[in-house]
């Protein structure tokens, strides 16, 4: 009861509280009305499902039908239909790979069966040995945005964890390239690496020699990434107190033992809101892929934008992308939130 008190005395104050905030009130919350009847209208109510082209949607309201006539693309993007099982199945690895890590406690054997799954699955989506090759110019879609956020994650955490440790390292000539590194890096737009990769580096490597475009952009979003991550991950290694350092010497550990076994666990359990941070933005950061011509989550949508038959969905169309986004990057946030409840970080 006392909190409802306060809530009603707050609202109160600041909202009714004078002539002037009462009419301010009452003049927001009618117009939020109106716009949301109208949306309501137009997104729901006249909205369409179902159709071939624009022609079968209702003027007066949304045309989703282009997400249900082009949902399989959105997803796999231009992947061979006849192999949509191989990103099914490279799925179900992955999620194999998570739970194996989560629930097998011998650091030694999750490292290792974590990169066998990890060699399995790109087997499996660039093909083979037994495996029709798909050339990586056909990956695109929802697939390839989570295959480029999570590969970046995995591939940058390790490169961010050895660059932190380097600037912080007495050793001058290693702190002085791992300083080069990170502030380069961080000096630069992320754009600016991926035209880099994409359009320089083709020209400065000999005729010869031909790197595929999506990993010259995974290299370059991963270096990016792991600059980052870095310097989260440094901030979190000056907050361990130096007695942490002197009792594990004291126990006789090793270098690699007093980093692996006492400072990065409590390092990675103060920076987990950072890096969360981190990886919210990178799964929004692929979208700039679409620059140099890869056709991640957005660019699929926006290609159907432009296609003959749904002509004047766009909106309808960044709509469907933004909600898309939404439901990745909260949810991303919610597990960051229960992992520190779990931890009880402060």
């Amino acid at each position: 009861m006392g909190q409802k008190m306060k809530l009603f005395a707050y609202l109160r104050q600041h909202f009714f509280g004078s002539i002037t905030n009462f009419i301010l009130t009452l003049s927001i919350a009618l117009i939020l009305w109106i716009a949301l009847r109208h949306f309501i209208d137009w997104a729901i109510i006249n909205a369409t499902w179902q159709g071939s082209s624009t022609l079968d949607c209702n003027p007066n309201g949304a045309c989703f039908a282009m997400i249900s006539a082009r949902w399989h693309q959105f997803i796999y993007g231009f992947y061979p239909e006849t192999e949509y099982w191989r990103i099914n199945f490279a799925f179900v690895l992955l999620v194999a790979g998570i739970i194996n890590f989560n629930f097998n406690k011998r650091a030694v054997y999750r490292f290792v069966s974590s990169l066998i799954l990890a060699l399995a699955i790109l087997l499996v989506l660039k093909g083979g040995i037994f495996l029709k090759p798909v050339s990586t110019s056909l990956w695109g879609g929802l697939f390839l945005t989570l295959f480029l956020t999570i590969g970046c994650i995995i591939g940058a955490l390790p490169l961010a964890i050895l660059l932190a440790l380097g600037r912080n390292s007495s050793f001058i000539v290693i702190k002085s390239c791992c300083i080069l590194f990170i502030e380069v890096i961080r000096g630069v737009p992320l754009i600016s690496i991926l035209f880099m990769a994409s359009v320089m580096l083709p020209l400065l490597l000999p005729q010869e020699i031909v790197v595929d475009k999506l990993l010259r952009a995974f290299v370059g979003m991963m270096c990016f990434q792991a600059a980052y991550l870095a310097e989260v991950l440094r901030g979190g290694l000056n907050s361990i107190p130096k007695g942490q350092y002197e009792a594990a010497g004291a126990l006789g550990f090793s270098y690699w033992q007093k980093i692996s076994l006492i400072i990065l666990p409590q390092t990675f359990r103060a920076v987990i809101p950072g890096l969360v941070n981190n990886f919210i933005g990178l799964f929004k950061d692929t979208t700039l892929v679409l620059i140099i011509g890869i056709y991640d989550f957005l660019g699929i949508v926006q290609l159907a934008t432009t296609s003959p038959q749904w002509l004047g969905t766009a909106l309808e169309a960044y709509l469907f992308c933004a909600i898309v986004y939404w439901i990745f990057c909260f949810g991303i946030s919610l597990y960051s939130s229960h992992l520190e409840k779990k931890l009880r970080i402060e």
